[in-house]
């Protein structure tokens, strides 16, 4: 086992944290296999159920508050209406889906009573809950969550050695430990092939992976709360692929803004080179066959909860005392945590300006500080504590006169109604976050300045005052949006602010109210649900497998329903009954590696192809897209290949096969004959003398790039697409505009072929070279409009060539001459590895339907990726194996017809 520093391979290692449990999944093609043993509670939930498929929200803690009994000896809990998730339950229809709650507790349950609060928690509010314990809890939530997710996740870069942001790989063990203890809880819970699951927030940031690889075709969505940071802070978290790599392990995941998501989209394309594509207003990123959606979504409040509250005696009583103590004066009102990210400094310090620069505002203006327990205890929040604390004592000091004083700190739990009221009497809301999630105090502020119960509907009015860097900003158009840094600009809005007219302030507020009241809670859970809804809709038509077992490699590769490994047998017989074959190969990364120093075919590969071409009922084709001087030096008939001789190949009288003696091995080594062939001698016959008067390569067809050119055999001339003289005028006009953008773009390159032109960006910044990508191909576009090119732009590249260029167009081609000789095939076997061959496979899908060939096609990509083609192989050496034995087969037929004679064989 490697030490913590090191990286994990093993996830069931990791989570375990150095256990001795071996991980318990198979290769990947494994499906998962969880043998904890079930609890009572997913039992009983099990067969509790109605049919109806159920919404699991996944939180760090669930919406139930805790309090012991007065008698101290048992629990008493009780919903929590304010939690974001319970707000969320109104979103969806439970006549359709039962909503399920997966969590922590907010304190500790000693072990002997865990089994009875999961029992009571369940059945009085669904929710299944998730005991840490108090030392893994600390760890987690406190120690890595706080302290180091948070900080990155606010753009917080930990500069100083003795910084608790640095990175510590005991509590990332921690952070995977405890996700994989909310894996295995949902792993009791779950129903594959009928429950969405619905992850909240950064603190559960592993878990699709690990739920992911339990259950391939799981429906799952992630809204993250926080904000997204760019990819330069993105990249400097030494856990960053792993993290990048679960979060796309989700079917859906949600954003507050555009800004976090385009980080994130930023950190995919450079990070893992996935690029994003549009439709219908939808955002997708395709990656390994699934396809995966990236919502743009702020949250948002239940406005009845808070107008509710107006109901209350305990509200109206605490508004009237409110409105008496602030009488005759202008009250702005601030709710924060106690967090290095609110800016509670620069409030201070922007209402202290204030009033230095407009003397006539004190004794009349007044800030009303909430100020929440921190959430995490550090060195920094300690020194932030207390100097906020010296900054109110020195305003008060300085402004203050009689019972007046500017700044009312309230330091203490604030319950709702007493919320409620303060908004209400509140003229200015202010919120200087320098970077936050969402923040949702401007949302309650306006429904509470809404639901005054005093003020005429002409009255009602609010102000907002925000930073540019919160998630709720964008949204609220009628806020004065300010940059917190800027304590001088953050002092100009709230002067703004407070003398604003009424008239205008009432016209912002009705605008805001018709958002804040359109966009609640429910329905940001509606919208959220209904995409994730159809995003997943054929997910049980799916066939995943699952690859890598790292963090940093685990993904899901999705295929379609009909996609399935090619059976070698089964080409083999259609091979054997037929009496035309036609055989589509590309070349690089089919017949040779992708990856090899050499890309000339070996002895191997030239013999493996002259068999093929040997047999005359064969037509055999290599469509490339390489150049077609390489391709016919690489295939020249005139170059002899080694070959057994003659002398090997003729058995000697004890070698010759008895009556009694076993059938000689079949090509694939199996011991049996292939269906559809007689038995085979051990060693190949000779050729006949009519064979060998030719080297079978001359019969060989070749498609230089990407079907461009095309020569059906080596004793003809190339011939364009277009069968005349190809009109290339067109590339003395693009060559120097090419060549501009390879200079202005570092890492671009211009690659130069006879019928196209490809501009490479691949080794490029990602974002400047899909800029300059984009400006050429405008440029292209609009000069070559009256030319007959295409401009296109692939993966990192940039390529002009002539219209209807294609490895398709040149299978059209090759069908087209054959049926007008007579020779329409009954077998085709088409075997590519790219995207470009893509376009031969839809030319196989015309085959298969067309009533004029009826042909046996088989397809095949090399690889397990999504593909047009119904089959695949997985590399180039099954391919090498499944030629050899189709091209073994024409010299076993040969044999069939010869009889062994004193001189060796001879024809009968």
């Amino acid at each position: 086992m490697q030490s913590a520093s090191g990286s994990y391979r093993n996830l069931a290692a990791l989570a375990d944290g150095f256990g001795s449990e071996a991980l318990t999944e198979g290769g990947p093609l494994s499906f998962g296999d969880n043998r904890r043993k079930p609890s009572r509670i997913s039992i009983d939930s099990q067969e509790g159920r109605n049919g109806n498929s159920r919404f699991i929200f996944v939180s760090n803690h669930l919406p139930i508050r805790c309090n012991k009994s007065a008698d101290g000896n048992t629990w008493d809990f009780a919903w929590d209406d304010d939690a974001l998730i319970a707000q969320a339950k109104g979103g969806i229809d439970e006549e359709e889906h039962e909503v399920l709650y997966v969590g922590c507790l907010s304190v500790e349950i000693d072990p002997n009573e865990q089994e009875m609060v999961a029992l009571e928690l369940y059945s009085t509010f669904n929710c299944f809950p998730v005991f840490l314990g108090a030392s893994l809890k600390e760890r987690y939530y406190r120690g890595f969550c706080k302290q180091q997710l948070w900080p990155m996740l606010h753009y917080w870069l930990p500069l100083s050695p003795s910084s608790a942001s640095r990175f510590d790989p005991d509590l990332w063990q921690a952070y995977v430990k405890a996700n994989k203890i909310f894996s295995d809880k949902l792993v009791e819970v779950i129903s594959m092939d009928d429950d969405f699951v619905w992850i909240h927030d950064y603190h559960l940031l592993v878990l699709p992976s690990l739920l992911r690889k339990r259950f391939h075709r799981l429906r799952c969505g992630l809204f993250l709360h926080s904000p997204f940071p760019s990819s330069e802070i993105w990249r400097t978290f030494p856990k960053r692929e792993e993290l990048l790599r679960s979060l796309l392990n989700v079917d859906l995941i949600g954003f507050h803004t555009f800004d976090y998501a385009r980080h994130f989209l930023s950190c995919c394309s450079r990070m893992l080179g996935l690029e994003h594509v549009t439709s219908r207003g939808s955002i997708m990123i395709e990656y390994y066959g699934r396809d995966i959606g990236v919502k743009i979504m702020p949250t948002g409040v239940n406005p009845d909860r808070f107008l509710e509250g107006f109901t209350w005696d305990d509200t109206l009583w605490r508004r009237g005392e409110l409105l008496t103590q602030f009488q005759g004066q202008t009250v702005l009102v601030g709710v924060d945590d106690m967090d290095l990210f609110k800016g509670i400094e620069l409030k201070l310090m922007a209402v202290e300006r204030v009033l230095d620069h407009h003397p006539e505002w004190r004794g009349k203006l007044v800030l009303i500080q909430v100020t929440n327990a921190p959430r995490s205890s550090s060195k920094d929040i300690t020194e932030l504590h207390a100097f906020v604390l010296s900054l109110v004592e020195r305003i008060n000091k300085k402004f203050s006169s009689g019972s007046y004083k500017p700044i009312v700190w309230v330091e203490r739990p604030v319950s709702l109604y007493e919320k409620i009221a303060l908004y209400s009497i509140a003229d200015v809301a202010v919120v200087t976050a320098t970077r936050d999630g969402m923040n949702l105090v401007p949302y309650e502020y306006i429904v509470c300045r809404q639901g005054a119960p005093d003020i005429s509907a002409e009255q009602k009015a609010s102000m907002l005052v925000i930073s540019e860097f919160v998630g709720c900003s964008p949204s609220l158009s009628g806020a004065i949006r300010v940059n917190p840094w800027n304590v001088d600009s953050v002092a100009d809005g709230i002067y703004a602010a407070i003398k604003m007219p009424l008239a205008d302030r009432h016209l912002r507020h009705v605008k805001h109210w018709r958002y804040v009241s359109a966009h609640t809670a429910a329905f940001w859970v509606k919208s959220f649900v209904s995409d994730l809804q159809r995003l997943t809709k054929r997910h049980n038509l799916m066939k995943c497998y699952g690859l890598g077992l790292g963090l940093d490699t685990f993904r899901i590769v999705s295929l379609g329903e009909n996609f399935r490994r090619l059976d070698p047998s089964s080409v083999l017989n259609a091979y054997s009954g037929a009496s035309k074959r036609l055989l589509l190969l590309d070349y690089d990364g089919t017949l040779v590696d992708q990856n090899a120093i050499d890309n000339k075919p070996d002895a191997e590969v030239l013999k493996m192809v002259q068999g093929l071409c040997a047999d005359p009922n064969n037509f055999v084709f290599i469509i490339s897209g390489r150049a077609r001087s390489e391709l016919s030096q690489w295939f020249d008939p005139s170059v002899k290949v080694a070959v057994p001789s003659q002398e090997t190949l003729q058995p000697s009288p004890s070698q010759q096969p008895g009556a009694h003696d076993p059938p000689a091995p079949s090509p694939s080594g199996s011991g049996q004959t292939v269906p559809g062939q007689a038995p085979a001698p051990a060693s190949p016959p000779p050729s006949t003398s009519q064979e060998s008067s030719h080297n079978p390569l001359e019969r060989l067809g070749l498609a230089a790039e990407h079907g461009y050119f095309l020569r059906f055999e080596a004793s003809q001339t190339w011939q364009n697409q277009s069968g005349g003289h190809a009109d290339l005028g067109w590339k003395d006009m693009v060559i120097p505009i090419l060549q501009v953008y390879t200079e202005s773009t570092d890492g671009s390159y211009l690659d130069v072929k006879e019928s196209a032109l490809v501009w490479h960006y691949k080794d490029a910044d990602p974002d400047f070279g899909r800029w300059q990508a984009k400006e050429l191909l405008d440029h292209l576009e609009g000069m070559l409009s009256n030319e007959a090119v295409v401009v296109t732009v692939g993966q990192a590249i940039v390529e002009v060539k002539p219209q209807g260029a294609s490895k398709g167009n040149a299978v059209d081609r090759i069908l087209k001459k054959l049926a007008d000789e007579g020779n329409a095939p009954d077998f085709v076997l088409c075997i590519g590895d790219d995207r470009s061959d893509e376009d031969m496979f839809t030319a196989m899908e015309h085959v298969t339907f067309s009533p004029h060939l009826p042909a046996e096609v088989f397809a095949c990509t090399v690889g397990q990726k999504p593909s047009k083609a119904p089959f695949y192989m997985n590399d180039t050496a099954d391919v090498a194996s499944l030629l050899a034995r189709l091209s073994e087969m024409h010299q076993h037929r040969s044999a069939a017809r010869l009889k062994p004679s004193g001189k060796g064989m001879r024809r009968v």
